[in-house]
């Protein structure tokens, strides 16, 4: 029974805008446009690169600029968080929540979890100076 409902909950939220599935304007765009999950599935993968990819220049940003020791414990925190990172949010790609949860509630989740790591990372940045 639950299964059944879930991609009529999906579609409702993706209308109402109450689904995390609003990420940026560009995943926005990709969704609205789009109508399968195939299709649900390029978005998200294209919404989590363009999120690594800012996570990645954040981290040129602020690394460099932290302490010898600061580096090296940073360095061994982030080595942890990718760990973390890459087994997150799988859940959503149970059974339980079905094709819908694996192309819009995973990256969906992911990509939350990138945002609070780049914040993260620009507040140490601006507490180490780099702003």
């Amino acid at each position: 029974m639950k299964q059944f409902f879930l991609p009529g909950i999906a579609a409702i939220c993706i209308i109402m805008g109450a689904s995390p599935a609003l990420a940026d304007k560009a995943y926005d765009r990709c969704i609205n446009a789009s109508s399968s999950n195939a299709d649900w599935s390029v978005c998200g993968a294209e919404y989590l690169s363009r999120l690594d990819d800012q996570l990645n220049e954040t981290w040129q940003r602020v690394f460099p600029a932290l302490s010898d020791d600061g580096q090296a414990l940073l360095r061994t925190e982030q080595r942890a968080w990718n760990a973390f990172k890459e087994e997150s949010c799988l859940y959503y790609g149970s059974a339980d929540y079905g094709r819908e949860g694996q192309v819009l509630q995973l990256p969906a989740c992911r990509g939350e979890i990138i945002e609070q790591r780049i914040q993260y990372l620009e507040e140490l940045g601006a507490f180490g100076g780099t702003e």
